[in-house]
């Protein structure tokens, strides 16, 4: 499973979203919007995986979108303008949704980050749950250094990660966040020494979450993004719909039961979407 910008592998029902393609330092050409959202649909229906972790190859995470192939022809087309400008509107919704079905997944997805997360890179990582930088890791709004405004995610989630005021001088700026700066404001769960140490520890962290109840951790995920995006009291009436539903004996008994018996628990995987 995979495309001709990343790899997937899935071991213990963790699946490894791979960039490869270092070379071209994983710039993100269109195939890798076309490809991402298929990959962690079919991932999501399976409904064995648990946990998604982006990680990436060579000096940098991902240099961001590639210039050279989202030039004129995609972007700046020859034709009537209203049309010119539905069709690049459409071009750059698609694009929001590839990374938007990251948050929309049953499961939680980190990002581990070496070096340049530059451009569409931030656009990618703050649209996953966690993030995890080596410490020559930097991170940086690109788009605004050659004229664009950033328009696939990170003016709208980035604030919501780290202060509004830190937000707005990376983005007026363009300046670089480097790793200690990016764990000190919250944009970073833990910064490692090296992408060995990294991708280890981001393991750790992967598989205790895939122990958990996966019914358990999709309802938190679930709730953790609607209480982002709507006041106390109507998230509050949101997890007493879902917990009317999805509170069950199952994996409760199972949890009491393995601590009894001094052993891990075992809990049924997700449904399979595959066929609705």
């Amino acid at each position: 499973m995979g495309s001709r910008s990343f790899e997937i592998d899935v071991v213990d029902k963790v699946a490894w979203l791979v960039l490869s393609r270092p070379e071209e330092l994983n710039t993100l050409q269109p195939d890798f919007w076309r490809d991402l959202p298929l990959a962690v649909s079919k991932i999501d229906q399976d409904g064995g995986v648990r946990v998604l972790v982006i990680s990436s190859t060579g000096r940098h995470f991902t240099a961001g979108l590639d210039l050279n192939v989202f030039g004129g022809t995609e972007l700046f087309p020859d034709g009537e303008p209203a049309r010119v400008n539905m069709a690049r509107r459409s071009l750059i919704l698609r694009m929001q949704g590839a990374l938007t079905a990251l948050e929309r997944a049953r499961f939680p997805v980190l990002a581990a980050v070496q070096g340049g997360c530059v451009g569409g890179g931030l656009d990618l990582v703050t649209a996953c749950d966690m993030r995890y930088a080596t410490a020559d890791a930097f991170f940086v709004v690109q788009e605004t250094k050659i004229g664009i405004t950033a328009d696939l995610g990170t003016l709208q989630r980035l604030p919501k990660i780290i202060p509004d005021g830190v937000a707005r001088e990376l983005v007026y700026t363009g300046r670089r966040l480097p790793a200690d700066r990016a764990l000190a404001v919250g944009l970073v769960n833990e910064v490692y020494p090296d992408q060995e140490a990294m991708l280890r520890g981001v393991r750790e962290v992967a598989e205790e979450i895939a122990a958990n109840s996966p019914m358990a951790v999709w309802g938190s995920k679930e709730m953790l993004l609607y209480s982002r995006d709507h006041p106390v009291a109507d998230a509050l009436a949101h997890t007493a719909t879902w917990q009317a539903g999805a509170l069950q004996p199952v994996d409760v008994t199972e949890s009491i039961q393995a601590r009894m018996e001094k052993r891990g628990p075992s809990y049924p995987d997700l449904p399979s979407t595959s066929d609705i």
